[in-house]
């Protein structure tokens, strides 16, 4: 009987740590980028504690550790740590610990590194989510009425899609009117939209690059204007893992990416704009000249079969409405004729920010078509688009009135590559699919 009372006693002491160890983790572990050699991991702890990975080779015993880092208040107790001295092509299982305690939440935690396949073979097949508008209800400071955002298993069925990495396209938190007059507030929403358990099994173990919109970035339809905008800067920067940040002489949040053989240039559309309603102002712009040189030379630069685009307003559409591109005509003119005059080839444009999910094609005479897709939203309210459209552009098959998010596959020889889109609803059901051929996107001489 001694012997039985002494085994549960042990028992209990080992799920009581592990309890207490699972209450000081606030959300994460997340896997930040990747490259051939190392990679980012990012957890957030509920007070102040010392953090470190271990990590092993997927069916290899032996065992490596990051350093430790301890999680301060002022950065919101959050902990990001560079895994380095990593082999090319390889994938790893990996283990938070806290305070000396391992934390295991019960699903995988795993991460890859990038494939050297320059000059050795073709490159390999690569698959990403996107999407945008991510809601997370929290009633106290909500609008009253119904909650705006809903349907979050969505992100299991992404998790189970199992993504090589996703693209959060902006909006991918709401500021509250309570939130974006003070750090604290900002801070708060950042964690309470990072914390939510259904989000959790995706962030650990796919990797994720984001770019901002509005909502993450002040209050709606926010500007250059923003007084917070450095508050905003230093909490998105803070809670997600890009490769790099500010690139634009440290303003705003641009970034760029690979992976494999695509690559991603992700557009600050909030930074550096002119007020969305004075239109009597000459030289309104929405991503500013320093940002649209870096794009020149970005994409001029690149060899990437694919070179997408991201930014978190439409494009593409013409008609005038809401906050999309044509509302700085003058400056999407030049943005235009930018990519007319680089020609490079394999362009496409990716969006979010309209709340339903919409693709446009642009033909262009002595030039390769120009894609939009925009894929939004996630969680958040649904905005149905309705006739007339009002867009000469838009493929009307492509309209989702609901919530939805993009699987993104790239396969086939290096010179014969392939885009295939699908587009699925909250249960991972398809709603369509497209191919777009590197081919199809090549320079005509």
């Amino acid at each position: 009987m001694l012997k039985k009372y002494t085994t549960f006693c042990f028992l209990l002491l080992v799920f009581s740590f592990a309890n207490l160890n699972a209450q000081t983790v606030q959300s994460g572990p997340m896997v930040g980028y990747s490259t051939m050699k190392e990679v980012l991991l990012w957890i957030q702890t509920t007070e102040e504690a010392d953090v470190y990975f271990k990590y092993n080779e997927k069916g290899k015993s032996e065992k490596f550790q990051s350093k430790t880092v301890k999680t301060e208040e002022n950065t919101g107790f959050i902990a990001k740590i560079i895994i380095t001295g990593l082999q090319e092509g390889k994938e790893y299982e990996y283990t938070p610990y806290i305070n000396g305690k391992a934390f295991k939440p019960g699903y995988e935690m795993s991460f890859q590194t990038q494939t050297l396949w320059q000059w050795r073979k073709d490159p390999p097949p690569l698959s990403f989510a996107a999407g945008s508008c991510f809601y997370v209800n929290e009633s106290e400071v909500d609008r009253p009425g119904n909650p705006y955002g809903s349907n979050f298993e969505i992100l299991t069925s992404i998790h189970k899609d199992n993504p090589d990495f996703m693209v959060w396209m902006g909006d991918n938190t709401y500021l509250r009117e309570a939130d974006w007059n003070s750090r604290s507030g900002i801070f708060h929403r950042y964690t309470h939209t990072r914390s939510l358990p259904e989000l959790q099994p995706l962030l650990a173990n796919t990797h994720h690059y984001a770019m901002w919109d509005d909502h993450d970035y002040g209050p709606n339809d926010a500007d250059r204007s923003y007084w917070g905008k450095h508050i905003t800067q230093e909490a998105f920067n803070l809670f997600w893992g890009n490769l790099n940040t500010g690139i634009i002489d440290g303003e705003g949040v641009t970034t760029t990416f690979p992976w494999q053989d695509i690559e991603f240039f992700m557009l600050d559309n909030r930074w550096f704009r002119s007020a969305n309603h004075d239109k009597n102002f000459d030289n309104r712009e929405m991503f500013g000249q320093k940002q649209l040189l870096w794009l020149r030379e970005a994409l001029v630069n690149s060899h990437a079969s694919f070179k997408f685009i991201v930014m978190g307003g439409q494009a593409l559409p013409e008609n005038p409405r809401f906050e999309r591109y044509s509302t700085y005509q003058k400056e999407r003119a030049q943005f235009l004729e930018m990519l007319k005059d680089i020609n490079v080839p394999g362009i496409i444009i990716l969006s979010g920010d309209i709340h339903h999910t919409e693709m446009n094609k642009m033909e262009r005479d002595g030039f390769y078509p120009l894609y939009e897709i925009s894929v939004s939203s996630l969680t958040a309210g649904i905005y149905g688009l309705k006739e007339p459209y009002n867009n000469k552009y838009l493929l009307e098959e492509t309209i989702v009135n609901e919530h939805n998010y993009g699987i993104f596959t790239v396969t086939g020889p290096r010179k014969e590559r392939v885009l295939n889109i699908k587009i699925k609803g909250v249960n991972g059901d398809l709603k369509w699919e497209k191919n777009i051929t590197a081919e199809e996107l090549s320079v005509k001489r």
